[in-house]
């Protein structure tokens, strides 16, 4: 019932939309395609990459038993499935992305706040994940060419951080991944489900090669000591969970970019659970396996897929693995750090910034903020993540509490586009200081652990920054909004 409310309690048509607020890619979609596979091929797309890939693996180096590890990586992504579903609802029902559905809380003028603080995000995770990309390229064609080998010593030939060949493969990806966006929405579904089952293919082949050359007996799924036992394991897996959700807060957060296209909730759900909790564990299943038979087959722990393949005496297996890596990367890229701000930045200006402008203003400043520098150890990895967590999360809680808690689950679609002041969503002058409030109280508590890191009990607060700023800023804004 609240579905249909969303959809028919005054649902516009194209011509009484404000230009102001609309355009092609913002109003609501007349129809609704995707299927449970296409939900299910996304989260592969986004689990299924060199970034994915080490982080599952360095929580096995936590120092906790294998299923202690398992045990947290299933809280997390359930904890994640749970998320998504709540946050998939309001945009699946009304047909609209992200920063449409936060007009309903933040105001039609206000949700370019959320906007904003989520295209930057964006930016800068499109340049990481571009940059784990080109590395992948970098090593295989550093095989097959070693002549290039000077040429990827930053000190020889290098600018802002980066060598000479690594600039090449970045750029090199930067241009691919601009182009299959430019495309459009079909062939990027096409491309993502090709992508996720492309990548199990390979890791499956690369495992039974390990096994094939190890044997059997070598697997282990401690790919380092158990340091923590009894109680002292708890708040070692509470950390972990704590970093699953947080890798995976910026594509939850506007995951309705994407259910927008679902034909049913139902199907979205279906989707997530097949993508999240199926998928992510037998992924990280995969990865431990893979990475444990590196140590007897070539004498020391690799816990990046690219570096393994490289290590195949078979130039065709090399070559093979590095693109299926390099593809799924630039997969993740584009659904998780190319489409959301492309919706973000055109909600600015509907009709000066269309979707591609918009992706296009995302990929030039992936490059600026030179994302070598932001992950490039395991310390950085965890700081970044924390930092993004602390701006996330409060936009999250604001969402969920402003659709569920204050709104009771009914959106009229109708005044997402009206700029009249009688418009529910006009609040004071476009903007609802409730909202705004409640966000900057979140953010501001969740990121003061993180900066101040060497404070008491500092450290281990900045793991939970998304946890602390989506539950306060939860709290605080249905606190300050009377139901509707």
């Amino acid at each position: 019932m609240t579905e249909i409310l969303a959809r028919t309690e005054e649902t516009a048509t194209a011509t009484e939309l404000d230009p102001r607020l609309a355009n092609d890619d913002l109003r609501p979609l007349a129809e609704q395609r995707w299927g449970a596979y296409n939900i299910f091929a996304f989260w592969m797309s986004d689990v299924h990459s060199v970034g994915g890939y080490v982080t599952a693996g360095s929580l096995f180096l936590l120092g906790l038993s294998s299923w202690q590890v398992l045990v947290a990586l299933l809280i997390g992504i359930g904890i994640v499935q749970v998320f998504c579903n709540l946050v998939a609802k309001p945009s699946q029902a009304a047909a609209v992305p992200y920063p449409v559905i936060c007009r309903s809380a933040f105001g039609v003028l206000g949700a370019n706040i959320p906007a904003v603080i989520r295209g930057l995000i964006a930016v800068a995770w499109y340049g990481i994940q571009t940059y784990l990309a080109s590395a992948a390229l970098d090593v295989l064609l550093l095989k097959l060419f070693p002549a290039l080998t000077r040429y990827a010593d930053v000190q020889q030939h290098g600018f802002l951080g980066l060598s000479a060949l690594g600039w090449g493969s970045f750029m090199l990806l930067w241009v691919l991944q601009a182009a299959v966006f430019w495309t459009g929405m079909n062939t990027i579904r096409r491309f993502i489900d090709f992508c996720g089952p492309a990548v199990y293919v390979v890791m499956i082949l690369l495992a039974g090669y390990l096994v094939f050359r190890a044997g059997w007996g070598a697997i282990d799924l401690n790919l380092g000591a158990v340091k923590y036992e009894g109680l002292d394991v708890i708040p070692v897996m509470l950390g972990a969970i704590a970093l699953v959700v947080s890798y995976f807060s910026g594509p939850m957060l506007n995951f309705g970019d994407f259910s927008r296209y679902g034909r049913s909730f139902a199907a979205v759900r279906r989707g997530n659970l097949l993508g999240l909790p199926v998928n992510f564990l037998a992924f990280s299943v995969l990865v431990v396996v893979t990475a444990s038979l590196t140590v007897p087959a070539f004498g020391q722990l690799i816990t990046d897929p690219v570096q393994t393949v490289a290590r195949i005496d078979s130039t065709t297996a090399i070559v093979l693995g590095a693109l299926t890596f390099t593809t799924a990367t630039i997969g993740i890229n584009i659904v998780a750090n190319f489409i959301s701000p492309a919706f973000d930045f055109s909600n600015l200006s509907p009709q000066r910034i269309s979707w591609r402008t918009g992706g296009m203003i995302a990929a030039v400043g992936s490059v600026l903020i030179t994302p070598w520098n932001l992950y490039d150890n395991p310390e950085v990895i965890h700081y970044t993540l924390e930092t993004l967590g602390a701006f996330i999360g409060p936009l999250f809680g604001v969402l969920i509490a402003d659709y569920y808690l204050v709104r009771r689950q009914v959106i009229n679609v109708g005044d997402l586009f009206s700029m009249s002041p009688t418009g529910t969503y006009w609040y004071r002058k476009g903007f609802n200081p409730r909202a705004i409030i409640a966000t900057v109280i979140g953010a501001a508590v969740a990121v003061t652990p993180v900066l101040w890191s060497t404070g008491p009990g500092m450290a281990t607060a900045a793991q939970y920054s998304w946890f602390i700023g989506m539950g306060l800023s939860l709290v605080v804004y249905r606190a300050v909004s009377p139901k509707c």
